[in-house]
C-alpha cells in the first residue's frame, strides 16, 4: 500500500491537483484553438453553468494556466486565452486524447 506522504510526493498526484477536475479540462481544450470570451466559451462548454465556468477560470487564472484580458471596447468584453503554464499542455492532453480514442470510444 502506498503511504499517504509517498502519494502526496507523487507528481501525478500534483499534476491532477493542479488542473483541478472534468471542467478545468475542457476550458483548456476549447482555449487551446483560440482566445475566447466567457459567452463562447459558456456555449462552447455544454452543461456547464455560468457560476462554475467563472469558478473554474478563477482558479485555472490564480494557478497561472488562463490569462484573463480585459478588452477596452464598449461595452467592455473580456477574453481568456492560456499562459504559456497551460499552452505547456498541449502535448499531454493530445497523449491523453489518444489514449481515449483507443480505449474509450
Amino acid at each position: 500500500m502506498i503511504k499517504r506522504t509517498e502519494l502526496e510526493k507523487c507528481p501525478i498526484v500534483s499534476a491532477i491537483r493542479e488542473l483541478g477536475g472534468e471542467w478545468n479540462l475542457i476550458i483548456i481544450r476549447y482555449l487551446m484553438s483560440k482566445n475566447m470570451g466567457f459567452n463562447e466559451l459558456l456555449r462552447n462548454a455544454k452543461g456547464i453553468s455560468s457560476k462554475t465556468l467563472s469558478n473554474n477560470l478563477k482558479a485555472l487564472t490564480e494557478k497561472g494556466i488562463v490569462k484573463r484580458d480585459v478588452l477596452s471596447t464598449q461595452p467592455f468584453s473580456v477574453s481568456y486565452s492560456l499562459t504559456e503554464k497551460g499552452q505547456s499542455l498541449r502535448e499531454v492532453l493530445g497523449t491523453l486524447g489518444d489514449w481515449g480514442i483507443k480505449w474509450t470510444v
